[in-house]
């Protein structure tokens, strides 16, 4: 039994709720906060005041944004020359694209858009960097539904037989459990009505 349980927990995915937040190191935490409330509407939190370092926290949108001093001005990446939307960043949905372009002309911000098309619908994507350098993506993603791949269809998703025996086990152990359950109701539903 044991060893069973083991192979379900290898192979099952992390007990995972949603992402919290995010962490950048700043060159000043202080000019980010800033950056974060004016630009992306983002509200400062209270923060465990057992940290022994400067920082803030941020919160809006269902995620957090966590800004640490850096000790030097080395350990921030500089602020790249270019615009490249296939860099590391973080995205947001917007309701509005054209307000978002217009307030952003407003404040003076550089940006770059692209615009992705799939099967007759378009989404429009807005990149610019925060003080620091990070890349921000503003978007109506929400254009595009989600839908799952099959693994006839993504070769990424192809499992090695282990895999597939693994899951038919643990398929199985599930419904002996179940029909179990399902007896252990049944015989206890009898008792009760006698």
């Amino acid at each position: 039994m044991g060893v069973l349980q083991e192979q379900n927990v290898s192979n099952s995915a992390l007990p995972l709720l949603s992402l919290n937040h995010v962490s950048y190191l700043c060159k000043s935490v202080t000019e980010s906060a800033k950056f974060y409330q004016e630009i992306l509407g983002f509200v400062l939190i209270k923060r465990p005041s057992s940290f022994q370092f400067e920082g803030a926290w941020l919160f809006n949108y269902g995620i957090g944004i966590h800004l640490l001093q850096c000790n030097s001005i080395n350990d921030v990446q500089q602020m790249p020359v270019k615009i490249n939307p296939k860099d590391n960043h973080i995205s947001f949905q917007c309701t509005d694209i054209e307000l978002v372009k217009k307030r952003l002309r407003e404040m003076g911000m550089k940006y770059e858009t692209a615009l992705v098309e799939e099967g007759g619908v378009f989404v429009d994507q807005l990149f610019f960097h925060d003080p620091d350098g990070y890349m921000i993506e503003i978007c109506n993603c929400g254009n595009i539904p989600i839908v799952p791949l099959s693994a006839s269809a993504c070769p990424m998703l192809k499992k090695p037989q282990s895999y597939v025996a693994a899951k038919k086990s643990k398929a199985l152990h599930a419904a002996e459990m179940e029909t179990r359950m399902m007896e252990t109701l049944f015989a206890n539903m009898i008792d009760i009505a006698m």
